[in-house]
């Protein structure tokens, strides 16, 4: 005599979609949003080759930012996820764009009055 009971396979498939299945994309989205990576990554690398000026860094920036943000909502299913997930993953993102300004702006507002740096110069 045995008390184990067996499940169908219907069962079990419906079993399994509550546990995860339910969330996501189709794999046609997945492509589409691959595709637009693609394209967000081409003007990026077009930076590289056309002078755009003054707006280059911050161009490159935005781009890094819906990057980022595109990666983490549909590969990394955040947009599907509870929303205490996505504070956590915005402060780490204003956290590394305040470092990274921190250290942009010490090359430029952080150095020596006098001009001088570690090379040997009898000027200074």
């Amino acid at each position: 005599m045995s008390t184990a009971t067996e499940t169908t396979p219907e069962e079990v498939h419906d079993a399994h979609d509550d546990h995860g299945h339910g969330h996501g994309l189709s794999d046609f989205g997945y492509i589409k949003v691959a595709l637009l990576l693609a394209v967000l990554t081409a003007a990026e690398v077009m930076t590289y080759f056309v002078d755009v000026g003054p707006v280059e860094v911050p161009g490159l920036l935005i781009l890094m930012v819906v990057k980022f943000w595109i990666v983490v909502a549909y590969f990394m299913h955040l947009r599907f996820d509870n929303k205490l997930f996505t504070w956590l993953f915005v402060g780490g993102l204003v956290l590394a764009i305040a470092v990274y300004a921190a250290f942009a702006t010490s090359m430029v507002f952080w150095t020596d009055p006098a001009g001088c740096d570690l090379s040997p110069n009898p000027s200074c």
